[in-house]
């Protein structure tokens, strides 16, 4: 596993440049720490506005252990302690997990009942089947068989059958192979920026790969990120206001090859294939693990039902793109959003919400 790449300086004025175009404005004499970390297969960006260098310094640092730690302990396919859990799953054997990985079980349960199982992450063996535990893409080579995910498929992994006692956590079902790539990432950023608030740092962004959460604000505005457009460049800005995450999952960087087909990463719990009918979701809520969650659900949930799976996530703010490129968004989302160019747009309501 490769350690954390860490750059850290200090701004203390002119442009602010973060990953995946966000927007630009003059610090005004206020310094701006910054701090780039690697975790999760992408850049962990962090940014800290009006902190006092001391402060700033021992969050950064702090902020580089727990990436470090989260990257090695959660990875799906290398060896540490979620490696170690699934181990003990195939064995039938009940095993100590650390304290974060348990309460993601616990998170991850409670979201496959929410979204009627479009989001599970105990299809870790499917997605190896697939060659999506790597870091490198595009995967090249034919798909699996039908057979061999209809093999997979029959052991009916899912969250639901693990429990947990304290630390202890077991599996009543030796297919479930836990994979919290839909998860990890939103869970960290929580965390991340938890532990900020406990230093006494009000205004903060933690940015993975574009996926965020972020809190008061850049100076003497909000933090403004980018929507991205699937295939490439930007379809709009937000602007994020006191405490907000903002996800975003797509089928358009990483995916399986072969000739001219195209197989995106995000597989269907329910059917063991690519969800393929939405190019992403964006989601805007409070807290990232719901965000992250969300997102992956709604691309797996398809043009038809992600309205439904929005709404059972109490979810008010979601913004859709199809494979035909339409912007499908709710009225709440469109109050936010400022698009850079003219697209088709389509609100759709979510009564009771």
């Amino acid at each position: 596993m490769n350690p954390p790449l860490i750059r850290h300086w200090s701004l203390p004025g002119g442009l602010f440049a973060a990953l995946l175009a966000m927007a630009v404005a003059g610090c005004r004499g206020e310094l701006e720490h910054a701090s780039d970390m690697y975790a999760f297969g992408t850049i962990v960006e962090v940014r800290l506005w009006g902190a006092e260098p001391e402060r700033a310094q021992r969050a950064m640092a702090d902020l580089q252990q727990m990436f470090q730690r989260m990257h090695r302990d959660w990875h799906a396919w290398e060896a540490g302690r979620l490696t170690d859990l699934n181990k003990a799953f195939a064995e039938g054997r009940s095993v100590e997990a650390p304290a974060d990985i348990v309460e993601m079980v616990r998170r991850s349960r409670h979201y496959e009942s929410l979204t009627e199982g479009r989001f599970n992450p105990a299809i870790g063996g499917l997605i190896a089947l697939w060659g999506f535990h790597t870091s490198t893409f595009p995967v090249t080579g034919p798909p699996p068989s039908r057979a061999q995910v209809e093999a997979l498929l029959a052991g009916r992994p899912s969250s639901l059958d693990i429990s947990v006692s304290g630390l202890q956590v077991h599996s009543s079902n030796p297919h479930v192979q836990l994979d919290f790539g839909g998860i990890a990432k939103g869970f960290a950023v929580d965390l991340a920026i938890g532990h900020l608030r406990e230093l006494g740092i009000e205004n903060a962004i933690v940015n993975a790969g574009g996926d965020l959460r972020a809190m008061g604000d850049h100076g003497d505005r909000p933090w403004r990120v980018a929507i991205r457009q699937p295939g490439g460049g930007v379809i709009g800005a937000v602007e994020v206001v006191g405490d907000e995450s903002l996800f975003t999952s797509g089928n358009y960087e990483r995916f399986r090859a072969q000739g001219a087909s195209r197989y995106p990463h995000i597989l269907d719990p329910r059917t063991g294939w690519p969800a393929e009918d939405l190019a992403s979701v964006t989601v805007i809520t409070s807290e990232g693990t719901l965000a992250d969650v969300a997102a992956t659900a709604l691309i797996v949930a398809g043009p038809d039902d992600w309205p439904e799976v929005a709404r059972a996530l109490a979810l008010d703010q979601v913004l859709v793109i199809d494979a035909a490129g339409t912007v499908h968004l709710t009225p709440a989302m469109a109050e936010r959003v400022r698009f850079v160019e003219d697209v088709e747009r389509r609100i759709i309501d979510l009564p009771g919400v």
